[in-house]
């Protein structure tokens, strides 16, 4: 028999429900397929497969920006969930790759798609950023702030990655997801969330310049600094620990078991990342969603895009609790349950 989430302290402080009604996705059309990369750098499908089990990534256009991607994922969205841009009230877009410094890209999105009304901003969380802005915006629907919020999750890693390094040029792709949220009194919606940071290793995973503390100059542009600089076996022990013990207080405080688990969604990274959450949380490899292999790493955008997918393909269905955990620089992670 399905349990049932036991009454957690946020629903003893909030009665008001907050349910994904509508996703989307948006991948862009051209794919760098590994075999591709074995003719930029020193390097192989085998070797990037053994490694990541990424197969092929998508690359946006020149003149593709992040909220192009963002907008398209969007409507995607909001057409599955039946309501008009005008309706939205808070509208946030998670990113490491925002089109500028500033404005936010949300304001950039919220113009695109003519959601006039929303309260416009971005989320920098790097590639936990969709579940940090999945639960913003649950904080203001169960206060009666704002009734429905849309979160985006869109990222154009190929602006900032390092073509030349075989470590981590492999990885990255670009692409959007999107979900709307809004109260459903039909369903506990999300159940638990979990999030976190270390500052301790902002060294790890990071973009050193193009901020304030180091500016690209004339001088320094031959340095790479506005590309990801990532130190991969640190990254990969943080990971798994962060992700693992985030996943477990999410399903301990939404009063469940792993069995009642029916699908998880982790962050797309790197399949070995997957496969040792998967193993060490005991969930059977048919309730992991992949899509790893089709779009590398693609930040923000990845749980994302694979939430969309897996609604959109039937994969989880109405009643279904879904987990989803991510991680990213900073250090940071997150958790989430949601009663689909």
């Amino acid at each position: 028999m399905k349990q049932q989430p036991r009454s957690s302290p946020r629903s003893a402080r909030n009665q008001r429900t907050v349910s994904i009604i509508g996703t989307g996705s948006y991948t862009p059309e051209k794919i760098l397929t590994n075999e591709d990369l074995s003719r930029m750098v020193d390097t192989s499908d085998e070797w990037i497969t053994t490694r990541t089990g990424i197969k092929e990534r998508r690359v946006a256009a020149k003149d593709e920006t992040t909220s192009d991607m963002a907008a398209k994922a969007a409507l995607k969205a909001i057409e599955q969930a039946k309501i008009s841009p005008e309706e939205i009230d808070l509208l946030l877009v998670a990113t490491a790759t925002p089109d500028m410094i500033f404005p936010a890209t949300a304001c950039f999105v919220q113009k695109k798609i003519g959601a006039k009304n929303a309260a416009c901003l971005d989320v920098s969380a790097a590639c936990a950023g969709f579940l940090f802005a999945i639960e913003i915006a649950q904080q203001f629907i169960t206060s009666g702030t704002y009734d429905t919020a849309l979160v985006i999750g869109a990222d154009k890693l190929t602006s900032i990655t390092n073509w030349t390094d075989r470590n981590t040029c492999v990885l990255f792709g670009d692409g959007a997801g999107a979900a709307v949220l809004g109260h459903r009194g039909s369903a506990h919606g999300v159940i638990s969330t979990n999030m976190g940071s270390d500052g301790e290793y902002t060294d790890i995973l990071f973009m050193p310049g193009g901020g304030s503390k180091t500016p690209i100059t004339a001088q320094n542009a031959h340095l790479n600094l506005q590309t990801i600089h990532m130190s991969g076996k640190e990254v990969y022990k943080q990971a798994v620990t962060a992700m693992l013990a985030a996943a477990r207080r999410a399903i301990d405080e939404a009063g469940l078991t792993v069995d009642d688990i029916a699908c998880v969604i982790p962050h797309q990274a790197n399949l070995r990342i997957i496969e040792a959450i998967g193993e060490r949380l005991g969930i059977p490899r048919e309730k992991v969603f992949v899509n790893v292999d089709r779009y590398g790493n693609t930040s923000a955008a990845a749980v994302a895009i694979a939430l969309d997918e897996a609604n959109r393909s039937g994969r989880i269905k109405s009643g279904d609790y879904v987990l989803m955990v991510v991680f990213g620089g900073g250090l940071t992670w997150a958790s989430t349950i949601v009663e689909w």
